[in-house]
């Protein structure tokens, strides 16, 4: 596997009866996606991997480091957008061009300026008067326009319309083209989004890390599958995943859609998508 620009083992991080205990990695050249219910712990790892949080045990290393070591120049290869922090409301985009330039010897002023005029941002508006959309584009069009070599982006397309978030995740797509070193760690809700940009996702729960798999995977061999009791009784499970019961009979989660299409003409076979996974693997039981 290529170098990470992230990478956690076992990383752990205590909130009462929460605990984060994970392990993740970030390869350049990839976008991967992070995904899992509210609290599940993905901003706590992300927060762990900035150097926001101290970590109770484990290890996180961000750009070959730990967060607690990174320079400002490090910081400055790192572009971030966490879904509780952003710019003072009582600033204009005018005014944070400067303060960009200032920080980041990589802001790119033209591209910003270009960025803010297709996002609808009007420089001499003040933040506070946005819209949450405005602010999530914000958030990321600065966090991409210093040609940072990591993005950390938790949930960045929240409360943008479908046609914002085509333009947002077309601005990711082009800054991973811009370079092969790079790379995204990026979470969302909308599974959509995850499906059409990212190389490799994994499923959080409970602080745990309980699926990694590879998109093109998770989208073509992963399948649920729809059948009644008698059905289910008969079925070779040796390839099952997850199982729950249903009012219909059971669904079951598998990795081998093709063995179920070729050998179980009788039951049904659905494509798997981020969502059905998701709801399967936190729903279901293990056989």
């Amino acid at each position: 596997m290529s170098e990470c620009l992230l990478k956690a083992e076992r990383l752990k991080k205590n909130y009462g009866a929460f605990t984060l205990d994970c392990s993740l990695e970030v390869p350049k050249g990839r976008i991967t996606g992070i995904v899992g219910r509210n609290g599940a712990g993905k901003t706590t790892l992300f927060k762990a991997a900035l150097g926001l949080i101290k970590p109770d045990g484990g290890m996180v290393q961000t750009l070959g480091k730990n967060p607690a070591e990174l320079t400002a120049e490090d910081r400055a290869k790192t572009g971030v957008a966490l879904s509780d922090s952003g710019f003072s409301g009582y600033l204009k985009i005018k005014e944070i061009i400067p303060v960009m330039k200032k920080f980041y010897d990589g802001f790119d002023e033209e591209f910003f300026r270009e960025q803010a005029g297709k996002f609808g941002l009007p420089e001499d508006k003040k933040i506070s008067e946005f819209s949450t959309g405005m602010k999530a584009k914000l958030k990321v069009l600065a966090a991409v326009s210093h040609r940072a070599e990591l993005l950390i982006l938790d949930e960045p397309t929240a409360g943008l319309d479908v046609v914002a978030r085509d333009e947002l995740l077309n601005m990711l797509r082009d800054y991973m083209e811009g370079d092969e070193n790079r790379a995204v760690l990026i979470s969302s809700h909308i599974s959509g989004d995850l499906e059409g940009i990212c190389d490799d996702i994994y499923l959080i729960e409970g602080g745990r890390i309980i699926l990694h798999e590879d998109t093109d995977v998770l989208m073509d061999s992963y399948a649920v599958l729809k059948m009644d009791d008698e059905q289910f009784g008969k079925l070779d499970k040796s390839h099952i995943i997850r199982a729950r019961k249903e009012p219909f009979g059971y669904s079951c989660l598998t990795a081998e859609k093709s063995f179920y299409t070729e050998n179980c003409p009788d039951i049904i076979v659905e494509k798997g998508g981020i969502d059905g996974v998701i709801t399967m693997m936190i729903k279901g039981e293990e056989i």
